[in-house]
């Protein structure tokens, strides 16, 4: 059964998306940027990704999964100096589960992102 899940973003109603989508025993979740609830960016991508994954375990239990669940990560960086900031926090995270992981340097459409992170849970 599908289910599609909300975080409240202005950009999913905007670009016509879901946050995530738990299909069976899977949930995948888009892209999703640290902004602060007030929608500001921390200067600080370790914070930025902090932020990220916070969305993404919420997002993740609506659809029955965990951050333990995650089997594939995707990290994107405006800035390869944030590399090593950001893989701390993923390992802080990650560092039992330890599921896949890309990073790719990028740009973003709207100034103050540093990091985005998508994933890919299985759920147990």
């Amino acid at each position: 059964m599908r289910k599609a899940i909300s975080s409240g973003s202005k950009f999913e109603e905007l670009a016509g998306y879901s946050r995530a989508v738990a299909d069976g025993e899977w949930v995948f979740v888009s892209g999703t940027v640290g902004a602060e609830p007030d929608g500001r960016f921390s200067a600080d991508a370790a914070a930025q990704a902090r932020r990220s994954l916070a969305v993404i375990a919420k997002a993740l239990a609506e659809g029955g999964a965990t951050l333990k669940d995650v089997v594939q990560l995707r990290a994107y960086l405006a800035d390869r100096a944030d590399v090593m900031a950001v893989a701390a926090v993923l390992r802080e995270t990650f560092s039992d589960s330890r599921p896949t992981n890309t990073t790719v340097i990028c740009g973003f459409p709207v100034d103050g992102i540093k990091v985005e992170l998508e994933v890919i849970a299985l759920k147990r």
